[in-house]
């Protein structure tokens, strides 16, 4: 059987040898210039018709379908802000960034919330927020997500405040900074309890409140889960653990008969302090605005999407990652500032 890589230069050749051959007989009895010119463009002209090659014109046909799907699955909004009214909400990160944003979403539109970070400071500030933006019931618990004894006790004071979970929004994120030190075992290890097995016992602990009211799960990522760089060696691991996790538990959710919605989200850099620092001097990448990521995530997660991307441009980085492996190493490149060194 032949393959690609011996297909193509064949055909080539052969695609080469017919126009050539075509252009030479077309013009062979033409005395002048002009005439062979004319001979030459009918020749083109015939061969790049839709008329004179229906494969081209399937393709273009076939890419022009694609093009409309991905538009109309982008395009396509079923979201209803009315469903959101009274939902029970545990957020954790709330304190900062895109956290912050989300704990806003849901007071306007009128949701019970149960706000976690380690600052109580900062989760009082925006507990306040949420009551004048005006969320019926907020609640908050301050909890550092690195010790593992915390997400049982964050889940059970929601579950006692709220008297059930329509939603857990995991949001919490460990970061480490951007260099070589990032990799040592410690922090590694530290980075996969904050940034990963945090979220899987908050996951267990809230599945059976989630099952009961057929709630959702909104898992908030980063494109460093699904397309791995340079300088985030540990980060990239726990963010790729979570794709892995929550892809495997949707599926078994799914033979179990279980209506739990799992909806990952996918974002750039975070729009906080914390983030920007750790990759500071080492990318060039902007932060995504907090309000607008916030909200895609509000969206997806009400309309019990798998997937969501923010921006939009990450999910077509996604599907080209195993299809162009040295452009996409290019185009990583072009976000680092590689004059820096990387941290001792």
């Amino acid at each position: 059987m032949i393959t690609w890589s011996q297909w193509w230069p064949w055909r080539w050749a052969r695609g080469g040898r017919a126009k050539a051959g075509g252009i030479t007989a077309c013009s062979s009895n033409k005395d002048t210039v002009g005439e062979m010119g004319m001979t030459v463009g009918q020749a083109c002209a015939g061969h790049l018709s839709p008329a004179a090659d229906p494969g081209r014109a399937m393709k273009m046909l076939l890419l022009t379908g694609l093009g409309a799907l991905f538009f109309a699955y982008y395009w396509d909004d079923n979201f209803n802000p009315a469903s959101l009214q009274g939902a029970r909400v545990l957020l954790t990160g709330a304190s900062a960034g895109v956290g912050e944003e989300l704990a806003y979403h849901y007071a306007r539109l009128g949701s019970h919330l149960v706000l976690t970070a380690p600052t109580e400071a900062l989760l009082q500030k925006v507990v306040g927020n949420c009551r004048k933006l005006g969320a019926p019931k907020v609640f908050y618990i301050a909890a550092d997500m690195a010790f593992p004894e915390v997400p049982e006790r964050v889940v059970r004071f929601a579950l006692d405040k709220l008297g059930g979970l329509d939603y857990l929004v995991l949001n919490h994120l460990g970061a480490a900074p951007a260099g070589t030190r990032a990799r040592s075992a410690q922090a590694t290890r530290w980075l996969m309890q904050v940034n990963f097995l945090s979220y899987v016992q908050l996951t267990s602990l809230a599945l059976p409140s989630l099952t009961d009211s057929k709630g959702s799960l909104v898992v908030v990522s980063s494109l460093l889960g699904r397309v791995p760089t340079s300088f985030s060696s540990p980060y990239s691991a726990a963010k790729f653990a979570l794709d892995s996790f929550f892809g495997s538990l949707r599926r078994e959710l799914d033979v179990q008969d279980v209506n739990v919605a799992i909806t990952m989200c996918v974002l750039g850099l975070r729009d906080r302090a914390s983030a920007a620092e750790g990759v500071r001097g080492v990318t060039k990448a902007k932060a995504a605005p907090g309000p607008k990521a916030a909200l895609a995530v509000i969206r997806g997660g009400a309309t019990r999407a798998s997937g969501v991307f923010y921006p939009w441009r990450f999910h077509l980085l996604c599907l080209l990652r195993g299809w162009l492996p040295y452009p996409r190493a290019w185009f990583i490149r072009q976000d680092l500032n590689i004059t820096v060194p990387a941290a001792a």
